[in-house]
């Protein structure tokens, strides 16, 4: 019986102490940015892990055609959900689809550099349309949060690769937003 006590203090203490542990890749919870704020009439009610790549294409410079740089083309990635289950896509418009059929339209309102400066800033966005009668029927603001990587190559694009595409990793949390019940 005392043996089979001290185990369980025993397991108890080391899961106590593991729970307290920082352990690697886990993130710190960051505020979000002031601007990046989604009116007080809206609630989250979807939140989803993007993994995927940023699209990037070589082209002239529109004030300087003899001057070539990466230009954002689209995103491309599979949203999961916390348990990691595949429940839809984002692509370019940008578009967000669920596995339910339902579909989003945003359009950037704020930015704000982020944290990290190697990965892309975080959005706000407001929806243009929607479609479908599933999840994303509700959406009316959407916020592109704790960005890993994605940045255009640091690299110069030069004449002779316009056209050529440059896709970079990236992860981003996607918090959708509706009115609130």
């Amino acid at each position: 019986m005392k043996s089979r006590t001290t185990a369980a203090l025993a397991e108890m203490s080391l899961g106590l102490l593991l729970v307290g542990c920082p352990t690697a890749g886990a993130g710190t919870i960051l505020a979000i940015p002031d601007v990046l704020k989604v009116p007080a009439t809206q609630a989250l009610f979807l939140e989803t892990q993007a993994t995927g790549m940023q699209i990037y294409e070589c082209r002239a410079n529109p004030d300087n055609p003899r001057q070539f740089e990466w230009v954002f083309k689209a995103p491309e990635a599979e949203l999961f959900d916390r348990s990691g289950n595949r429940i839809g896509r984002h692509y370019a418009g940008p578009t967000w689809e669920l596995n339910d059929g339902s579909r989003v339209v945003g359009e950037i309102k704020a930015q704000d550099k982020g944290p990290d400066p190697n990965a892309i800033p975080w959005l706000l966005l407001s929806v243009k349309s929607t479609a479908g009668q599933g999840v994303l029927s509700r959406a009316q603001s959407i916020q592109r949060v704790h960005t890993v990587g994605g940045k255009a190559p640091t690299e110069g694009c030069r004449p002779e690769q316009a056209g050529r595409e440059a896709r970079v990793a990236y992860r981003a949390l996607y918090y959708f937003y509706g009115v609130k019940p």
